[in-house]
């Protein structure tokens, strides 16, 4: 579900970085690699991390949010001065968890490079447009969507439905802000699209200043495309 709820929490499948549950997947492959060590065994999840990618393909929720961050950090502490990959097919999701991963990436010292692969939709479409200037990508047939962040309070006392509206309103202000900011739209066109769901192909995110380049294959930018 594409959606920015206020309560900043909804059902979805928790990420690690050593990949979903076999319970949320077909099949989780695991492969074992000799090193000077001995035996070591991996999954696809550990081993990207071990090459400093993190791979955001679930609903962005406090769960997911806390493992982006864990690894964001940790890469950080490892190599402080080495890139870190983003790579996102995720439908979006709360905003108070979007941004608290899109907080800790302006923490971090490594420049953040961001790949969309399949769709960067509503907070993932945030987190596409805020990688590192230059190193924000897509594959050809990716889509990204923005919209306006909702909330599901329809009841209660009048004073607790203000406080909600005020909230939406304030949530929104920072939504168009970090659009803004990330991008070469302005504000007034953002404001504008955002009212209803706005789709927008590779190419189309390009124009609109989310992403900096459309990519097809890693030969097209070996040098910082990992």
């Amino acid at each position: 579900m594409n959606d920015f709820p206020g309560s900043g929490l909804h059902a979805g499948a928790r990420s690690q970085y050593s990949g979903p549950t076999a319970e949320s997947r077909y099949v989780i492959p695991r492969f074992v690699e000799r090193t000077s060590q001995g035996i070591r065994e991996y999954d696809p999840y550990a081993k990207l991390f071990e090459e400093r990618v993190i791979f955001l393909g679930v609903q962005i929720d406090d769960a997911s949010a806390n493992d982006v961050m864990a690894q964001l950090l940790c890469l950080e502490s490892m190599d402080p001065d080495r890139d870190i990959s983003v790579y996102i097919n995720s439908p979006g999701g709360s905003f108070t968890a979007l941004t608290a991963i899109y907080d800790t990436m302006q923490f971090v010292k490594p420049d953040i490079q961001t790949v969309c692969m399949g769709q960067a939709a509503s907070a993932a479409a945030i987190l596409l447009a805020a990688g590192t200037p230059g190193k924000r990508m897509a594959l050809p047939n990716a889509r990204v969507l923005i919209h306006q962040p909702y909330s599901e309070t329809g009841r209660g006392q009048v004073s607790d439905l203000e406080i909600a509206a005020n909230e939406i309103l304030r949530m929104r202000g920072q939504l168009e802000d970090m659009l803004a900011k990330h991008s070469t739209t302005p504000i007034e066109k953002i404001r504008e699209d955002i009212e209803r769901d706005k789709i927008l192909t590779a190419e189309d995110a390009l124009s609109y200043g989310l992403i900096d380049q459309i990519i097809s294959t890693r030969k097209m930018n070996n040098d910082s495309v990992r």
